[in-house]
């Protein structure tokens, strides 16, 4: 642990680190917080931990190397040195199912050994739930939570989920919406502000900003985008480990040439300019922030009706959202939107008004403050 004190300690329990949406936006909160906290992180696969280069150098923070395992069998020895593990901090907060054997450590130790509070967030659900919820793991989540202070989720999906399924009382369960700084998107920005990848003026970008994780089934992108003419370009913007599987399904298609995988970028709003549409191919989603980057930077849309995206984008971009599982769909409304140059400059404007009004990260920011300065007793946070 970092010698220097802050003030307010927090522990940070992630189910992974690299650089995906919830990762992202609990960097950016902790910038926010700026040097009035101290964090600890650690993710429960421990050589994820790419986000970290969204957070900012004078940020007081430390990748604790010597936390027990977050993953294992849920014995009663191993919960409880999770739970002494959480001793010394002044807010615990967990984040998705990996991080569920410390929510339940907390629950069963918390009183015995004069734990802090703890926070849990939900942002939605990896490939093995991403069509229907376990209900083993549904049973294991109410349990865990039941001395939890609160639950955070982003959708108003995820909201009935905790209500109905996992049995959570309304004065516990707080829906945020992500948001981020609208003002910063939607310049114009030069040709070559990615990596390894330089726009021409006689192309078309389709792009998407994603983990490259087996649940946005990006070779899902890769193959409705092979229907687009020879001026489109294909550009995904993230890193995971399903990048070879992207790459081969671009090969087995014949777009290889038209595929770039620049990698993870810290700053989208510096390179969602040179989209041209911008699309989304998951199996499950609850509210993606890049779709809201994708609204401030005057973008259409296109994506399977999952989670929160069809109440979140502007009523003219509903139409060209595709069934969730559609991928003849999905082709259709990106071949569609691709020839209308008109209707993407439209629908691009009135998701940028939509996010202007709905989504800017100063409300985002307050409402994380309010929730864990209640949760700890205070008037403010931190």
């Amino acid at each position: 642990m970092n010698a220097r004190r802050a003030g307010t300690r927090l522990l940070h329990l992630h189910s992974s680190f690299s650089p995906g949406g919830k990762e992202l936006r609990a960097a950016k909160l902790m910038n926010a917080f700026g040097r009035a906290a101290e964090h600890s992180v650690v993710s429960a696969v421990p050589d994820e931990l790419g986000a970290a280069r969204a957070v900012d150098n004078s940020v007081i923070v430390d990748y604790s190397g010597d936390f027990p395992a977050l993953s294992g069998r849920p014995f009663p020895r191993r919960l409880q040195a999770l739970a002494r593990a959480m001793l010394g901090y002044d807010l615990v907060l967990t984040y998705n199912w990996g991080a569920m054997d410390a929510v339940m450590a907390h629950t069963l130790f918390a009183e015995a050994l004069g734990l802090p509070p703890l926070v849990h967030h939900e942002d939605g659900f990896n490939e093995d739930e991403a069509r229907r919820l376990k209900p083993s793991r549904n049973l294991y989540r109410r349990v865990a939570l039941t001395r939890a202070q609160g639950l955070i989720v982003p959708s108003r999906r995820l909201e009935e989920i905790a209500r109905q399924t996992w049995h959570q009382p309304r004065r516990m369960v707080h829906r945020i919406a992500n948001g981020i700084p609208v003002h910063h998107y939607g310049e114009a920005v030069r040709p070559d502000a990615l990596p390894r990848v330089v726009k021409r003026p006689d192309e078309f970008w389709l792009g998407t900003l994603a983990g490259l994780r087996a649940v946005k089934n990006l070779p899902r992108l890769v193959r409705a985008f092979a229907r687009l003419p020879e001026e489109w370009q294909l550009v995904i913007v993230g890193e995971g480990p399903e990048r070879d599987a992207i790459r081969a399904e671009a090969e087995r298609l014949g777009v290889a040439h038209r595929l770039h995988l620049p990698g993870f970028v810290a700053d989208p709003a510096r390179v969602l300019g040179l989209f041209d549409l911008f699309a989304l191919s998951s199996d499950s989603e609850q509210f993606p922030i890049s779709v809201v980057e994708a609204m401030a930077a005057r973008l259409a849309v296109v994506s399977p009706r999952v989670g929160d995206v069809e109440a979140m984008v502007a009523a003219e971009n509903r139409p060209w959202l595709a069934p969730a599982g559609d991928d003849d769909a999905l082709a259709e409304r990106l071949a569609g939107l691709a020839a209308d140059p008109a209707a993407r400059k439209a629908i691009g404007a009135a998701n940028r008004a939509r996010a202007e009004a709905e989504y800017d990260e100063a409300a985002m920011v307050a409402a994380y403050r309010r929730v864990y300065a209640g949760t700890m007793g205070r008037t403010a946070f931190p």
